[in-house]
């Protein structure tokens, strides 16, 4: 067992020392809300349309902000055709007109400042649950669970606490520039209020039953296949813009800070305080 174990060793040397010696890869998780809400999450919040006049001009800003960080690749929610390359396949249709009418946060954000820096790598890094799979995100599973077993009323006080965050989050972008409110959603309190959430739900679930582990498991899960794609596709020396949905950041901004090669950067590093 030693001898397999040394060898083991020997053969991971390679690996991180080329880690050690490769130029860092920069990478920029940009957590957003979703400007096109789909309405797939448990609390969707109202967002005011970001096609009008402030709004794009509020968008340019947060665009000429974020390429101060000199880009050399966009990563963007998106399920790539083609897994090879992991390309996406809406951006070599877009001009600046879609704009005007098209309110997705790929668009608005990932697209504008890819276009803006006149980069051809934007990358599709989305993974999705394909048919006959279990759910990324089996919520309802904890909430049987906690009806049955007279769980209900602490499930629900527990949702309360995101519906909070989720109303603050209208105000927010009703009454702030768009990127003061980006600058704070990837501040320290909200992902630490996401993880907080998701670990407390461990708490539903007895013997064999364990519906809260497993929705904290398959939602890493995910996040590990967006990451493993992430990684597929940069350079030594790239420096990555990732425009993802909030709820995904936390686990991401570990990701990229637990590994080797890779340099966490703060978006609030360029976006205006609040």
């Amino acid at each position: 067992m030693l001898k397999l174990l040394a060898a083991l060793a020997m053969l991971a040397l390679p690996t991180a020392a080329v880690a050690q010696t490769a130029e860092p890869v920069d990478v920029m998780i940009l957590g957003t809300y979703h400007f096109d809400n789909p309405g797939r999450d448990v609390h969707n919040a109202r967002i005011d349309s970001v096609l009008t006049p402030d709004k794009q001009r509020q968008l340019e800003g947060v665009a000429e902000a974020l390429a101060q960080f000199r880009p050399t690749a966009v990563a963007v929610e998106r399920v790539a055709t083609d897994q090879a390359t992991l390309l996406d396949q809406a951006f070599p249709g877009f001009s600046p007109a879609a704009l005007r009418t098209n309110a997705d946060e790929r668009v608005q954000i990932g697209y504008r400042l890819a276009h803006r820096l006149g980069l051809s790598r934007v990358y599709a890094i989305d993974e999705q649950e394909m048919d006959g799979e279990p759910t990324y995100f089996p919520y309802g599973a904890v909430s049987n669970w906690a009806q049955t077993n007279g769980q209900a009323d602490a499930l629900a006080a527990m949702s309360a606490t995101i519906g909070a965050m989720v109303a603050d989050l209208e105000r927010r972008q009703r009454t702030q520039d768009i990127g003061q409110v980006l600058a704070f959603m990837n501040g320290p309190e909200p992902a630490a209020k996401d993880k907080a959430f998701h670990y407390a739900l461990m708490r539903f679930g007895a013997g064999d039953a364990q519906p809260g582990a497993v929705l904290n498991g398959r939602w890493f899960t995910r996040n590990a296949e967006i990451f493993a794609r992430l990684i597929q596709v940069a350079e030594p020396g790239d420096r990555i813009v990732v425009v993802y949905g909030a709820g995904h950041s936390a686990w991401l901004r570990d990701m990229v800070e637990a590994t080797p090669g890779f340099r966490l950067i703060e978006p609030d590093d360029y976006l205006p305080a609040e």
